[in-house]
């Protein structure tokens, strides 16, 4: 294979493709498709490879082209290649190292790294020595050839460079690091910044070479620190960012003078340098550091971060702040979520308010970090600069202005203890800039008062609040009507915040809210309705049923179902549509009725629709798109959870049940996870039309517990815990073929809660209640193995149904096993104490005779010594459940042998101490 050569005429047809490829005129797909055709070929990739390696008579484009085309294809097929294709593909590599074009050495460079990705190190012996003998050759081509080579390996693969290989006494790495740093001093500039670059990719690894070469690296760095190349003080800036994150240690000796150099980076002429340098500043607070050393530079760094987040000249948003055709400014798509049921543990993006990341914005989540780690502390530094920026009343001086307002934004969650005396005024200031002739102005002051939506809303009680809470809502109201698309943007955004804020406190403003919401509707373009779509369904979950009145359903829904109507089934525009109709389903409750049939039968459409296409795309009549199916089954819960018994007519005339157990089985994690969450809230309001279906659908809830890799699926697990329990309520002992298959998923969660989602956690204690309630006579003998984790858990669930439904569940197993709590008897009364208040009067009397049960059972003053245990606080609460003297049942059978077994020594002291220590 070595000795290979291509046919003319192939070589030449294959070159033509190639340039006809780079060409900007072209037809890109039939060259594609050409391409694949000849990607038939075994020997393709060889023609390839000669082209870059040896046809020296070919345009640098046209091999270039080739290279990258060599490489894509050896991502997939060089495992499946022949031994000798895979030596002819190294063996022609290794000498272009050296080439005389840079774009060729930079090509053949990421070649040599995809071969190293797929075939490792021990792979190609040959490599390791290529390397060093272009790095020991003083030749300028073949160091830097073999420099860029070995920076892309270092990047893809450092890990392969610090492993064991045969033949070789050390680690490659090891091998390579003296090199290395030899080439600091190099005179061209090329070579400091792939080597720095090279050793800056082992920091997060930091191999043994590095950790004992560690004082030479810092020298290193010391000394290009002011390297006149801009690409190599970047690169010196990333070192020390990467260190204070891994192993600050190694920087603390050093600290006043790191903080020194990247204070004096962060005004780098180069805006690269400067912003690597600020992403220090947020790595300094989060380091776990024996001494602030930060503090003493903070009158220094604030000006400077303040100076950074001015407007420059040629940044983008200043192009797009000044055109008035709203068509021409789309908006950063929004991407829909599975729904979750449980506790809110997702965070919110909610200051992502701009979409490339730059100088401004690192230097605003700089000053943000500072003020939530030194509070008020840099107020006196901060605010006369402010103060003095938001003085200038010029045009010249707007993005002063603009970046004032923005730092008072940043420093809203921090700061707001020392500005609370101040904020009133604070707010006061920043209305009248909702109306400045400055779009950039406009758009900042939106965002920055909804990072004050909590005081602004919080001062509704007052006379002087209120009428700031109204002028807050009407500017914003004014602005969603902004000609400026930047504003509209920021000011819905805005919007939506203090809507969760404010809540029912919207009630008495709903019309004059959705007047101003279905005018930006009627007014927006195309992707632009989805920033209004997200207002009006966060108005609906703010406000709920309040929603619910003819004048207000009249201004909102002709034109939500004239766009529903307008849309076809392959547009992507549903999505945000589909979830508005969500939030107002779950809002309007039974008064979405009238709206429901049509909506419900397109959900049942476009899910049906999508999965034939995911098998036949062409009798679908539109492409696969996960999303389609995602959204629909959230509606449908949106329906269910709106709608209650009131969906069960639509749901007997449909094939949802069908559909929907297909969605269970998907191999899309989020269509899972929306459809466990359907399943769910089907059951909890016309499980009857489950029956059919129900094994196989508690089968497939209950996989979804045992996977090995549980924190990556972890919301699908969490919903198929939840309709578990919900199908366990319905159909009682119906569920009995799967409840240990259950209880042995369920147990491990809970023994090994640490580190999980929170929601998961609750929902398997409260599932677990619900199964032992149901089937107690077979949750029961099995209580002492998890009563200790369970009780835990749900010591930690706030008071609702569920929980009750979970105790009952413990009341059951008690009087199946009174034994099987006794060595967790701490845990549970913890968990009884954890109520703040048993509404249910039936539970509430069975917990008071778990309690009295055990008091009886334990004499001789067992049961003091248990109670001495607890916190006074537990105490207190149990003694309101320790009043029921009559029992309906009774532990005293098994009082003897119980404590024949638990108190060889006449107590349980040391036992309880045991299991509560």
């Amino acid at each position: 294979m070595a000795m290979w050569q291509p046919r003319e005429e192939g070589l030449r047809e294959i070159c033509g493709v190639l340039e006809q490829q780079i060409s900007p005129t072209s037809d890109k797909p039939r060259i594609w498709q050409q391409l694949q055709h000849y990607s038939q070929f075994p020997d393709f990739n060889n023609y390839l490879v000669f082209i870059i390696a040896r046809a020296e008579g070919t345009s640098v484009e046209i091999r270039q082209a080739a290279g990258l085309l060599l490489k894509n294809n050896l991502r997939t097929a060089f495992k499946s290649m022949t031994p000798s294709s895979q030596q002819y593909i190294k063996s022609e590599m290794l000498p272009c190292l050296g080439a005389s074009d840079r774009h060729i050495r930079s090509t053949i460079g990421t070649i040599i790294s995809v071969v190293v990705q797929q075939g490792r190190i021990v792979g190609w012996p040959e490599l390791l020595q290529a390397l060093v003998q272009c790095l020991d050759s003083k030749d300028l081509n073949h160091m830097e050839g073999a420099m860029d080579a070995l920076s892309k390996i270092c990047e893809d693969i450092p890990q392969e460079l610090d492993s064991d290989v045969p033949g070789i006494a050390e680690h490659p790495i090891n091998v390579f690091l003296p090199r290395l740093y030899q080439f600091f001093q190099s005179p061209h500039a090329s070579l400091r910044k792939l080597s720095l670059g090279c050793i800056n990719q082992f920091i997060m690894l930091m191999p043994t070479g590095l950790l004992l070469s560690m004082d030479q690296y810092l020298q290193g760095l010391f000394v290009l620190a002011h390297d006149p190349a801009p690409d190599v003080r970047k690169l010196v800036c990333t070192a020390f960012v990467l260190l204070i994150e891994v192993r600050p240690s190694f920087l603390e000796p050093h600290l006043g003078n790191v903080i020194e150099y990247m204070l004096q980076a962060n005004k780098d002429s180069d805006d690269e340098v400067s912003l690597e340098a600020c992403e220090f500043w947020s790595a300094y607070c989060e380091a776990q550091l024996q001494s602030d050393s930060l503090r003493e530079f903070l009158p220094r760094l604030i000006p400077v971060l303040l100076s950074n987040m001015v407007y420059t000249e040629d940044d983008e948003s200043l192009v797009d702040a000044d055109v008035k055709n709203l068509a021409l400014q789309d908006l950063k798509p929004r991407f829909h979520s599975s729904r979750f049921h449980g506790a809110d543990d997702a965070e919110d993006d909610d200051d992502d308010i701009v979409n490339i990341w730059n100088l401004r914005k690192c230097s605003a989540a700089a000053l943000d970090i500072l003020s939530n780690v030194y509070a008020e502390a840099i107020l006196p530094t901060l605010m006369p600069f402010v103060q003095a920026k938001l003085a200038t009343t010029e045009d010249v001086t707007w993005k002063e202005r603009e970046a004032a307002v923005l730092a008072l934004g940043a420093i809203a969650e921090g700061c707001f203890a020392g500005l609370y005396p101040h904020l009133s005024e604070v707010v006061q200031f920043l209305i009248p800039l909702l109306d400045d002739k400055f779009p950039l102005i406009r758009s900042i002051t939106c965002w920055t008062l909804s990072r004050y939506s909590k005081f602004i809303v919080e001062g509704i009680g007052h006379q002087k609040g209120h009428e700031q809470f109204d002028k807050v809502l009407m500017g914003l109201l004014r602005r969603i009507l902004d000609t400026n698309k930047r504003v509209q943007e920021a000011a819905c955004s805005a919007f939506a915040t203090l809507e969760e804020e404010a809540a029912e406190e919207l009630a008495p403003r709903l019309e004059i809210i959705l007047q101003h919401l279905l005018c930006a509707f009627g007014k927006y373009q195309k992707r632009n309705l989805r920033i209004v779509y997200d207002a009006i369904g966060t108005l609906a979950d703010a406000v709920g049923g309040e929603l619910n009145q003819p004048q207000y359903l009249d201004i909102l829904m002709p034109p939500l179902i004239a766009k529903w109507q307008q849309l076809p089934n392959s547009d992507k525009d549903l999505f945000p549509l589909l979830e508005c109709f969500t939030s107002i389903a779950q809002a309007l409750g039974p008064g979405f009725y009238q709206f429901a049939e049509p909506v419900f039968q397109r959900c049942i459409n476009l899910i049906r629709t999508q999965q034939l296409a995911k098998v036949d795309p062409s009798s679908a009549g539109v492409q696969y798109d996960k999303e389609f199916i995602v959204c629909s089954l959230d509606l449908l819960s949106g329906l269910a959870e709106g709608l209650g018994s009131g969906i069960e007519s639509l749901v007997a005339q449909s094939n949802l049940r069908d559909l929907l157990l297909q969605c269970c089985m998907d191999d899309a994690l989020d269509v899972r996870q929306s459809a466990l969450a359907l399943l769910g809230d089907l059951a909890r309001v016309c499980p009857v039309h489950l029956h059919p279906h129900l094994s196989e659908f508690l089968n497939v809830a209950t996989q979804q517990l045992s996977t090995p890799a549980l924190k990556e699926t972890v919301a699908v697990a969490n919903n198929a815990c939840w309709a578990i329990g919900e199908l366990a309520v319905k159909v009682r002992q119906e569920v009995s073929p799967v409840v240990m298959t259950v209880i042995s998923c369920l147990v491990p969660i809970l023994q090994h809660a640490e580190g999980l989602n929170k929601s998961l956690i609750e929902n398997c204690a409260i599932t677990l209640g619900r199964l032992a309630w149901v089937c107690p006579e077979i949750v029961s003998p099995h209580m002492e193995h998890f009563m200790q984790s369970w009780c835990t858990a749900l010591s930690m669930i706030r008071d609702d149904i569920e929980k009750e439904e979970a105790f009952r569940g413990l009341c059951a197993m008690v009087r199946a096993n009174p034994s099987g709590a006794l060595s967790s008897l701490v845990y549970m009364c913890i968990a009884i104490a954890s109520w703040h208040e048993i509404r249910s009067e039936d539970l509430h009397n069975e917990v008071c005779q778990v309690l009295n049960g055990y008091k009886q059972m334990l004499r001789n003053g067992a049961w003091e010594q248990c109670m001495s245990t607890l916190e006074p606080p537990v105490k207190d609460k149990l003694s309101k459940y320790q009043k029921l003297k009559r029992l309906s049942w009774s532990l005293g059978k098994m009082r003897s042998g119980v404590l024949a077994v638990l108190m060889p020594s006449g107590t349980v002291l040391n036992t309880l101490s045991a299991v509560y220590s």
